[in-house]
């Protein structure tokens, strides 16, 4: 059963339709300048091994999944462990699903009783995760999905049946979403809010401008993802409009976004095929991981990567693992991921491309390629090429309109840095 929100709020929730300040862009070059967070979703379905959201009503009737709170008891939860894990992967921040389209709140919201506190465990988890990362020096930031099918008011009630209910009355809805995240924004001061959903009927482009302006008011300077809005590129990576956006970033899924020198853009993915987590799902290798992390670099954006964790609260050991092969990665590659920017070569499956002052950062993504040809960057020469971390020297020429290097097989991704004789920061994409 729902709590109730005084008429005061409800009046203070619907009356905020101010135009809202974008978010300044030293902030958002300082956001995109991380690269690679941590995203996580997590909540009782792990009880079941099932998508979170997406099965209820499918692989798991309503009426289980609804009831899965009472059964979760995370006791190994430790949000230290947790960070320490985004931090050894050589992540800058955090991204926690505090509620997910399921409707279930991560932390103990006054203003529904299905949340953390309702659990067997009680504990405030969005409240850990936030103390952690303020304390290992990782920003925190959250998830709230705009849909919410087990909340009455809000008119679809399943993933899987989009037919709306007449009872439910979508304002009132929005005055229990603009409560909670007052909420949450004041108690856990997140960093970045990261929406989702907005994409079903009953949620207008005109209420998502209305709720940036809402939460603008609250914290200024906190980052929003253009979830909130109906212009996103989402699983099918199309091109989008960047001032139709109701947002600071755009948010490919499951996809290296397109190159982007203008709009900043985050890609989410997972660690394994399910968002949540599932028994013996299939892992990507190191060699994959790196491939999306170098790529997504290369174009520009941002790399969001997904764990699920147990129900007992642990990350896998062996995705810990993993997480830890790209940390040790970034400690010798780091300064051609962290504060680059992409280009000046467009990304392909073979390389990428970084750079930094007077530096490019080529990404060997074909670790079999001995021969690599780029075009020449306009007015700027080698002076120098080597492997990052090695500082092994690389065979190079330059003529007739091409760069030419001389590569040496590896085993895994690896990157050559070629020092220019000036500043290539304004050299167009090629």
């Amino acid at each position: 059963m729902m709590k109730r929100i005084s008429t005061l709020l409800f009046i203070a929730c619907l009356s905020c339709s101010a135009i809202a300040q974008q978010t300044s862009r030293a902030v958002m070059d300082g956001f995109m300048d991380k690269r690679f967070g941590m995203f996580i979703h997590w909540g009782p379905v792990a009880l079941r091994g099932e998508e979170i959201g997406w099965s209820r009503d499918k692989q798991i009737s309503k009426a289980d999944y609804d009831q899965l709170y009472k059964e979760f008891n995370p006791v190994l939860f430790n949000a230290d462990e947790w960070v320490k894990t985004a931090k050894d992967a050589g992540m800058k921040y955090l991204t926690i699903t505090a509620r997910h389209h399921d409707g279930f709140c991560l932390w103990p919201s006054a203003f529904t009783e299905y949340d953390i506190a309702a659990t067997p465990y009680k504990k405030d988890i969005v409240g850990a995760l936030a103390k952690a990362c303020k304390k290992a020096g990782i920003r925190f930031c959250i998830y709230y999905s705009v849909l919410d099918w087990y909340h009455p008011e809000y008119p679809i009630h399943s993933a899987h049946d989009q037919t709306p209910d007449p009872k439910s009355d979508i304002n009132k809805y929005i005055v229990f979403m603009k409560a909670q995240l007052k909420e949450l924004l004041t108690n856990y001061d997140p960093y970045m809010l990261w929406f989702d959903g907005g994409w079903e009927k009953p949620w207008t482009n005109e209420m998502g401008k209305d709720m940036y302006a809402y939460l603008k008011s609250i914290k200024p300077d906190v980052i929003i993802n253009n979830r909130l809005g109906k212009e996103i590129a989402a699983v099918e990576n199309k091109k989008i409009d960047a001032a139709a956006m109701v947002g600071d970033y755009d948010t490919p899924e499951q996809v290296v976004g397109r190159m982007n020198m203008n709009m900043p853009w985050e890609s989410c993915f997972t660690i394994c095929r399910q968002w949540a987590w599932k028994p013996n799902d299939k892992m990507k290798s190191l060699k994959e991981c790196l491939f999306i992390l170098e790529k997504t670099a290369g174009g520009n954006g941002n790399l969001l990567f997904n764990v699920g964790p147990m129900p007992d609260g642990r990350i896998e050991a062996r995705q810990v693992a993993r997480l830890k092969e790209m940390g040790d990665w970034l400690q010798k590659n780091g300064s051609a991921i962290y504060g680059t920017w992409g280009g000046p070569f467009s990304p392909t499956d073979q390389y990428a491309a970084t750079r930094n002052g007077n530096k490019i950062f080529i990404h060997v993504l074909k670790t079999d390629t001995t021969q690599l040809s780029l075009p020449v960057i306009e007015g700027r020469k080698i002076n120098k090429a080597f492997v990052l971390g090695t500082q092994q020297a690389v065979t190079y020429s330059q003529q007739e309109g091409k760069i030419n290097l001389t590569l040496t097989p590896a085993t895994l991704n690896y990157v050559i840095v070629l020092e220019m004789d000036g500043d290539v920061m304004k050299a167009p994409v090629i």
